[in-house]
């Protein structure tokens, strides 16, 4: 995937801000929620569910907001009604973008976020123009300089991975139903994990570099920026100093 999983490293080195501005709480709260409510809200039987909450405890969140969350979502508590919806559209040079969001305004959330794209050379899409491009899968990023390339294949193979890819970092690809068991024997074999995410993943990405790259990255930023939106996925392969210079 190429630089694509890069700025997803770079990515996670930059959470520690959106965490001081709040967004972070918001953003893990809204997503158990919406799990819950758009699928079984045991997370045995819920991977998108499961996902979430991990995430939230990584984040250091008390089960006892985690415990609301899915108590609103199964009606026992009262709150917001969230949906997710994707957002799909294009960035400079051909990119595809789909923005995973949560509201409880659709109308709203498709004109702030159409404005965002014409902003930034983009535009939005009709829904199922580029969803397609995308499978669902979980990706885990292991930096290369924290274990050799043979234990995270071999304990991730073991694990149930469908692959390992040696980009800027080793990534490690797992079908969702299989994601908790590979992060579990990477755990277990001791290798640290710089990130683990069930996410989107492109079939195949676009190269864009100068201008149009820097287009694309700052429309990702500003995407992400949205409170609606609790990801964003592209197609795009940009150079990692390219990548480097605005991370």
């Amino acid at each position: 995937m190429g630089g694509h999983s890069h700025w997803k490293g770079i990515k996670e080195k930059k959470g520690a801000a959106d965490a001081k501005r709040g967004k972070l709480v918001a953003e893990l709260l809204r997503a158990i929620e919406a799990s819950a409510r758009q699928g079984d809200p045991n997370p045995e039987n819920n991977p998108t569910l499961a996902d979430a909450i991990q995430r939230a405890k990584d984040a250091s969140m008390p089960k006892d907001n985690i415990d609301r969350a899915i108590k609103r979502a199964s009606g026992d508590l009262a709150g917001e009604n969230w949906e997710r919806i994707f957002y799909e559209g294009y960035g400079a040079g051909g990119v595809a973008m789909l923005c995973d969001a949560l509201t409880n305004n659709r109308n709203r959330t498709s004109q702030d976020l159409r404005a965002i794209f014409r902003k930034h050379n983009g535009s939005l899409a009709e829904p199922g123009a580029v969803q397609w491009l995308f499978d669902r899968k979980g990706v885990i990023l292991v930096d290369k300089s924290a274990a050799s390339e043979d234990d995270v294949m071999t304990a991730a193979l073991e694990g149930g991975a469908d692959d390992v890819h040696d980009e800027s970092e080793l990534e490690i690809v797992t079908d969702p139903s299989a994601f908790a068991d590979v992060k579990a024997a990477l755990e277990k074999a001791g290798i640290p994990i710089l990130s683990a995410e069930i996410t989107m993943v492109p079939q195949n990405t676009v190269p864009v570099d100068g201008a149009d790259a820097r287009a694309v990255l700052k429309l990702m930023e500003a995407l992400e920026d949205h409170d609606d939106v609790q990801s964003v996925y592209a197609n795009f392969d940009i150079p990692e100093a390219v990548l480097a210079e605005v991370g």
